[in-house]
């Protein structure tokens, strides 16, 4: 005996049910606002690269997305330090030495060595000039020694203008250059 074919049905959307899907659409977009909200608060931010001081490892106009806390800055760490008395805008810096590090540098040959070990240092540019700043032998509590890339146009540690950097006014480490996107990079 064969069984009878059930007719087919047809769905009609009522108003309600695409309401319903709108909502859900929107519910879910405003849900994704929030998170990318609370990201780029707490935990990731995106900053512009102002000015050849880290050439050539970043360039001026450049955004790159930066991780909001460091617990403690490493040796070859870039960071972004908030703003001082002595400079407007966040600055971007290399971390040379931290806390406690010996550090020397021998501005005829253009080298720098942290706790007796010679950096390899093969991002600068330019000429490791000496300016108006005591450098200690030994990184004070709290503090770290920066420089940028581009040795002979960069501002920071070395000056008295900028000068060791508490730890504290240091926002956040660089991971990654994000804007112009074909030139999109990890940073090391």
């Amino acid at each position: 005996m064969k069984k009878p074919i059930k007719e087919m049905s047809t769905v009609h959307l009522k108003k309600s049910d695409a309401v319903n899907s709108v909502f859900d659409w929107l519910s879910s977009f405003v849900y994704a606002i929030i998170i990318v909200v609370i990201a780029l608060t707490f935990f990731v931010r995106i900053v512009d690269i102002d000015g050849r001081s880290m050439n050539p490892t970043l360039w001026d106009k450049e955004k790159v997305l930066i991780t909001n806390t460091v617990a403690t800055p490493s040796c070859g760490d870039i960071v972004i330090i908030s703003h001082g008395v002595e400079y407007k805008a966040p600055l971007v810096k290399r971390v040379i030495a931290s806390e406690g590090q010996t550090l020397d540098i021998n501005f005829d040959n253009n080298t720098v060595t942290v706790d007796g070990k010679k950096l390899s240092e093969p991002y600068i540019q330019g000429k490791t000039i000496r300016e108006d700043a005591v450098i200690p032998s030994v990184i004070p509590k709290g503090k770290v020694f920066v420089m940028g890339d581009n040795r002979e146009e960069s501002s920071d540690s070395r000056g008295t203008r900028i000068g060791l950097i508490d730890v504290k006014d240091i926002i956040g480490k660089v991971r990654c250059v994000v804007f112009p996107f074909n030139k999109f990079r990890f940073v090391k």
